[in-house]
């Protein structure tokens, strides 16, 4: 029997016992997980740990009121101490008028496979195979640029995983993936002058190791570190920015988490209230989609038994969609049902809501077109702090900066220590353009996305 049959028979077997202690409804969400952790330093293994973990988490619904409990013993007593667990907090917990049982999928929607979120090719990969692609990563940073005198920690990280969930409204499933990501910071430093040092980001991800390309990692982390050497803090003024991929999906991942309809409803965004509203430019287009094999947040279901799928949000710069779990498409008294977005971060808490992949529609020019059309302005590949620096409510922020000045359409001078500032409304409807050629993102959740060119942001400098 398959991990994920076996699981799928547990969560059946916790759901029985959830309802026989005395529940109205219940669910059941297992999982068991393999991963590995590298830490190469200096060509040496710095730390190593590879783990497994297995345990189920089932959430009731009595009258109004939910519960929740988890564990790792999934024998028959184990499972039957976890589900009265979740019914005794039930019973204790305050009344909800909107908590109850997700709904099955509607006849003819069921969650259907996804191709290639498991590779088999994955399980092939020793661990000392890992470690010397992870030292392999660090050798080619070093070797990329006489300048890079050194790499911070380069990390690996693998995981194989089964999952499954039950529930007393009918919803079984069950799946397996794999998921591999690497990345390095290179140290750059100009003529022997440890005063003008830079560091520099590369990465890759995949669904085994065999995807990553540890030339083209180190590579990416010593050319980023050498191009800021010699870097000065630009003037301040407004300009045109043009956001590296990298950057473009950290400030995307932040817009996508104020479109989840639970920050909605306490007033904690400021899309609030603008469904079927331009929030951005006609350049924009944003989705959620948990079915791209290549994103890391794909899955056949999401963590209620919802079957996933693709929920534009962003359409020619108008607000399509909220993101939604069952419960707060509950909220909205039946005008919305669930975009399949509620999420778990394990079997230890119940899931709550949160994009899958986001994928930003590609534009049709280059990435020196972009420059082009900016004309003068600054190229960012780093921010700092853009999750502390940004007012949820109203969307400002200002957050520190480094990359390159943009001079007659190209690339100049490196530059740091600058700020950016502006906030999310104006932001996105300042996108003139998107770029053609989109990178998948791993650093904070799952993001697809070209670079960005925002028509006018605030440059604070020398």
């Amino acid at each position: 029997m398959a991990a994920s049959e076996d699981l799928e028979r547990l969560a059946g077997t916790a759901v029985e016992a959830a309802l026989g202690a005395g529940a109205a409804d219940a669910e059941a969400f297992a999982t068991d997980s393999t991963g590995l952790e590298a830490r190469i330093y200096e060509g040496e293994v710095e730390s190593l740990s590879e783990a497994g973990e297995r345990g189920l988490g089932v959430r009731v619904w009595i009258e109004g009121r939910a519960g929740y409990a988890y564990g790792t013993d999934l024998s028959a007593e184990g499972l039957g101490r976890i589900a009265a667990g979740a019914v005794e907090t039930a019973r204790i917990s305050d009344p909800d008028e909107f908590a109850a049982a997700p709904d099955p999928a509607e006849p003819g929607r069921e969650p259907a496979a996804i191709a290639g979120l498991a590779d088999p090719a994955a399980a092939e990969w020793t661990t000392e195979r890992k470690v010397e692609l992870a030292k392999a990563i660090e050798g080619a940073a070093r070797a990329a640029d006489e300048r890079v005198i050194g790499v911070e920690t380069t990390v690996f990280v693998d995981e194989r995983a089964s999952v499954a969930l039950a529930s007393s409204r009918g919803v079984a499933g069950a799946y397996e993936l794999t998921s591999c990501y690497a990345y390095l910071q290179a140290i750059a430093a100009a003529g022997g002058d440890d005063a003008d040092r830079q560091t520099g980001l590369g990465f890759g991800i995949g669904r085994s190791p065999a995807a990553l390309d540890p030339e083209a990692i180190g590579r990416e982390a010593a050319e980023r570190a050498a191009a800021l050497l010699g870097a000065s803090k630009p003037a301040s003024r407004s300009c045109p920015v043009v956001l590296d991929e990298t950057v473009a999906a950290s400030f995307v991942g932040f817009v996508a988490g104020l479109l989840c309809a639970d920050a909605v409803q306490r007033g904690r965004s400021p899309f609030a209230d603008r469904l079927a509203e331009t929030i951005a430019s006609e350049a924009l287009g944003l989705a959620d989609d948990g079915r791209r094999p290549e994103g890391l947040a794909s899955a056949p279901f999401d963590g209620e038994g919802t079957p996933t799928g693709r929920t534009p949000l962003i359409e020619g710069g108008i607000l399509r969609a909220y993101l939604h779990d069952s419960y707060t498409a509950r909220r909205e008294g039946g005008q919305w049902r669930s975009t399949a977005s509620a999420a778990r971060s394990g079997y230890r808490s119940p899931p709550s809501v949160s994009p899958s992949n986001l994928i930003v529609a590609p534009g049709e020019l280059s990435f020196e077109e972009l420059l082009d059309e900016a004309g003068e302005g600054i190229y960012v590949t780093e921010v700092a702090g853009l999750h502390s620096g940004v007012n949820p409510v109203s969307g400002t922020f200002s957050v520190g900066a480094t990359g390159r000045a943009i001079s007659g359409g190209e690339l100049a001078e490196p530059a740091d220590e600058f700020t950016i500032a502006s906030d999310l409304p104006a932001m996105l409807a300042a996108i003139r353009a998107a770029g053609s050629t989109p990178r998948w993102v791993p650093f904070g959740g799952s993001v697809s996305t070209p670079a960005l060119l925002v028509g006018e942001m605030a440059i604070g400098g020398g």
